[in-house]
């Protein structure tokens, strides 16, 4: 499963669950605008790299000695829905619907939202929730937060408030591979407290705050589901969609709060991507792309820190949420 902070909610590829188990999930109904309150709730999931597509179930989801019981998630390429899609979701990329697309066998989106879309329980989103009558006949949905995916940090019944990741320093050629912990709850426990002197970066609802980069401030999230660091810089040059100098390039890049009370200067390095991508090691703290309009903090981030995801309107420590801190 793919760990990721900049996305909320349980997404389980189906093939990866088996058809009998996935068929014994409760299918989610009871969208707002369906008149029958009986049809089927289906989502498209939009990600930076494409689109994910299946029903919603309910289900208990456990993680370690913690279990969120009852929350809805969603279940990615169910058969029961595969042969139609809505037009305003396949046109928003590729389709990550198998284990072979997503590179992964699902998703754990564990952002600062206790529900995926909270605008959707207002009104329908476009390429977002269905209600579909018919596994064919499918129409945008509004539908109410206790039936939306749910990230399951908040469904626990202790140490809801966030999470932390604790992951290694790497050599600068990195790893095969890496362990490190995700814990739960923030201040909660002897083993999640906040360090002395955190960072803290306040952030909106979706982990949005601004960086400054080569004299250009831009939008930027922290995202441990993208094995990257995205921004702009023409200076660096690019192999196949990778930045790949020469030799290794050391950087720096300040991140400000989204209050503009903090701001904290990161270092960071950006080597081959050809290079690092022929060792065939799944680890690397220095991989880089072209991004235009946004600095992503990506997977590398990560590596020799605790990065602290705390949950919107959560107290975590000295604050509420939704802040990162590290």
């Amino acid at each position: 499963m793919l760990l990721d902070t900049g996305s909320v909610g349980v997404r389980v590829i189906a093939s990866a669950m088996g058809a009998a188990f996935a068929g014994k999930l409760p299918s989610q109904t009871g969208a707002s605008n369906d008149s029958t309150g009986k049809a089927a709730i289906a989502q498209c999931a939009l990600f930076a790299s494409g689109y994910t597509w299946g029903s919603t179930r309910s289900a208990d989801v456990t993680i370690g000695k913690k279990t969120a019981s009852g929350i809805p998630i969603h279940l990615i390429g169910d058969s029961t829905y595969a042969a139609w899609v809505p037009n305003d979701c396949t046109s928003r990329g590729r389709g990550m619907n198998t284990v072979a697309d997503l590179g992964a066998n699902g998703i754990v989106g564990i952002g600062h939202l206790a529900h995926d879309y909270p605008d959707a329980a207002q009104a329908p989103q476009i390429a977002n929730y269905y209600y579909c009558p018919t596994p064919w006949s499918c129409t945008a949905a509004s539908v109410p937060l206790d039936k939306q995916t749910a990230n399951p940090v908040t469904a626990f019944a202790t140490d809801n408030n966030g999470t932390i990741i604790r992951l290694p320093a790497l050599p600068s050629m990195g790893q095969p591979s890496v362990t490190g912990e995700l814990v739960f709850g923030i201040g909660t426990r002897d083993n999640n407290a906040l360090p002395a002197k955190p960072v803290f970066l306040t952030v909106n609802d979706r982990g949005m705050f601004t960086t400054s980069y080569k004299a250009r401030t831009i939008e930027s999230y922290i995202d441990s589901g993208s094995n990257g660091l995205f921004f702009p810089d023409a200076s660096l040059p690019v192999v196949d969609q990778w930045f790949a100098p020469a030799t290794a390039q050391r950087l720096s890049a300040t991140a400000f709060s989204g209050t503009g009370d903090v701001q904290s200067t990161i270092p960071f390095s950006i080597a081959n991507a050809s290079t690092l991508f022929n060792l065939g090691y799944a680890a690397h703290d220095n991989l880089g792309a072209p991004m235009s309009s946004m600095f992503l903090w990506g997977l590398p981030f990560f590596y020799g820190r605790d990065v602290y995801t705390a949950l919107s309107g959560m107290q975590a420590g000295p604050q509420k949420g939704p802040y990162v801190a590290f």
